[in-house]
């Protein structure tokens, strides 16, 4: 795959290391990012920068789109001089963008109308699973799309499912981000009740961690929420807005998410407080501020 040519475009807090990824695993990375600055890394990495998604996807046999949320994916593949335009019909169009499921058929029904094959995969595992290309994809789409990418996703990750048709990925990480956002408000209720109790509370992860109650989120947050360092890896205004995509497709479907809409009201009252850039593991300062206690973290 040397001489298979990536457009990779985003290139931020998750696409920047992506994409590097890519050229280590010996493809042809162009990428783009509306932020020139962000593509430094990437060039320094030994990649290509485009001055334009348009320039980037020129010719490229995958394009992977990385972007904030369902109307940029929209704005940059089916926009006037979206990416889509310019594509080969038989290459690949794979957004790891995390966006509504709807939104995912849509791309693929316009894409299969071009003759480009188009696969949904968001990724879970954040920051550190991007640098060090462990992430989860859950990957919607055709089998043999699914296929043809699978090179592209094995230098990205090492969980790599293929879900179903088109959207399902996207699905299954909205099922992701419910999950996480869940774990990371009792993971918060739990640090703030053993330290209201005098426990030590460096001493209860310890132990908690390595019993039922232990889980990936735990062992990647729980420190720097002690620490009450809430760098972003994964900022609370885009898990504010998951959670508001898991809210509109449980509402459409008819299921009841009793726990993920209190979460999701946690969430947003956090952002509200103007703590929308910090990681969402800063979740404990809305739990703290119920409870009476802590300090407000700089945002």
């Amino acid at each position: 795959m040397s001489t298979h040519t990536i457009a990779f475009i985003g290139l931020g807090v998750m696409g920047g290391p992506m994409a590097a990824n890519l050229v280590r695993a010996g493809f042809d990375v162009v990428g783009y990012n509306r932020s020139p600055q962000r593509a430094q890394a990437l060039a320094a990495a030994g990649g290509r920068v485009a001055a334009s998604a348009i320039e980037a996807a020129t010719g490229a046999d995958t394009v992977i789109t990385m972007l904030p949320d369902s109307p940029d994916v929209e704005s940059v593949v089916l926009g006037e001089g979206g990416v889509l335009e310019c594509m080969r019909p038989g290459s690949l169009l794979v957004d790891m963008s995390t966006i509504r499921p709807d939104v995912a058929r849509r791309l693929a029904e316009t894409g299969r109308d071009s003759g480009v094959r188009v696969l949904d995969a968001p990724v879970s595992g954040g920051e550190q699973g991007a640098v060090e290309a462990k992430l989860s994809i859950m990957v919607g789409g055709e089998e043999e799309a699914f296929e043809a990418a699978r090179p592209v996703f094995d230098a990205l990750g090492t969980t790599v499912v293929h879900v179903g048709p088109a959207g399902a990925g996207q699905t299954v990480k909205a099922a992701n981000q419910l999950i996480v956002a869940g774990v990371i408000g009792l993971v918060s209720e739990a640090l703030v009740f053993v330290d209201a109790h005098g426990v030590d509370p460096d001493q209860a992860v310890r132990v908690l961690a390595g019993g039922l109650a232990g889980s990936t989120v735990l062992d990647r947050k729980a420190a720097s929420m002690l620490a009450r360092d809430f760098t972003p890896g994964f900022r609370v205004d885009l898990h504010h807005k998951d959670l508001g995509i898991v809210t509109a497709a449980a509402r459409e479907a008819g299921v009841a998410i009793p726990l993920g809409g209190l979460v999701a009201t946690l969430m947003g009252s956090l952002r509200a407080q103007g703590h929308g850039a910090l990681d969402h593991s800063a979740l404990l300062l809305e739990l703290e501020r119920m409870s009476g206690r802590g300090e407000t973290a700089d945002s």
